[in-house]
């Protein structure tokens, strides 16, 4: 009797740990989705073909995008205006790809993976330029400043005419989307060691100052005003890429789009 009492007694603390860890488990579930959801209504979802697989591309909402001092600190080469940018690629190229994107979000970063080979390609070839948005839409819907903090750190890379590296490196090492360890300026420093010549006094200062952080924040209220649901949302000569082949576009069909755009007419020259 003492044994059954024993192993009833087993059985019912085994079940309740099970019990427990279940309830670990969907509480994580659903902080991690809250994370992800806008923090507006009508956030939807919407599925891009990447390298073979399937990234999501979060819709969002919010960010830290207020900003009500009109005079900030401009990056070298990048442009002012409604909608401050950093463009990469030669001037004169026939097809401009436009990116709105957050440096903490994990499906910016499953984009770039998928997509950054043909985007140099096609930008080493003069048949494409990048024109990069910053916002800060994970900081303002799961807290922290990572996405401020990172995307400061860029376009002090761009004073260096280092945007680009800088920026597949920032990619190459996206923490956890939980883990705000972009808020750390050390941090961002040590990854800029990856880029050969970035690392020195002067962007040194410029990370630690928070220099351009008032030109990530107009930024982001320009992704904010413009209605845009989600990041990343790029779009090629104004057309939205979600809305082409239901969201499932490949790097293929990309190269494709801008070759057709180019075909029969001169390069510019940067």
């Amino acid at each position: 009797m003492n044994q059954k009492n024993h192993d009833g007694q087993n059985r019912d603390g085994t079940s309740s740990a099970r019990e427990r860890l279940q309830a670990e488990r969907v509480k994580e579930k659903t902080r991690d989705r809250r994370v992800r959801q806008a923090v507006v209504a009508g956030a939807v979802m919407v599925t891009l073909a990447v390298a073979g697989g399937i990234a999501v591309w979060v819709s969002s909402g919010g960010g830290t995008g207020s900003i009500t001092d009109s005079a900030f600190a401009l990056p070298k080469q990048a442009s002012d205006g409604d909608k401050p940018a950093v463009k990469v690629g030669v001037a004169g190229a026939r097809s401009t790809l436009t990116v709105w994107e957050d440096f903490r979000c994990p499906a910016c970063q499953q984009f770039e993976t998928g997509f950054r080979p043909v985007i140099h390609e096609l930008e080493d070839a003069g048949k494409l330029k990048v024109e990069y948005h910053l916002a800060t839409l994970i900081d303002g819907n799961g807290g922290g400043s990572g996405s401020l903090k990172a995307a400061n750190a860029a376009l002090c890379a761009q004073d260096a005419g280092k945007f680009r590296q800088y920026h597949d490196v920032l990619y190459a090492n996206q923490p956890p989307e939980q883990q705000d360890r972009f808020s750390d300026k050390n941090y961002l420093i040590q990854l800029a060691g990856k880029v050969g010549g970035l690392v020195n006094d002067t962007f040194t200062s410029c990370v630690k100052s928070g220099r351009y952080e008032g030109f990530v924040r107009k930024s982001n209220a320009a992704f904010t005003a413009g209605g845009f649901r989600g990041t990343p949302t790029v779009l090629l000569n104004g057309k939205d890429l979600a809305q082409t082949k239901g969201g499932r576009l490949t790097p293929a069909d990309l190269k494709k789009m801008v070759e057709e755009a180019d075909q029969g007419k001169p390069h510019g020259k940067g």
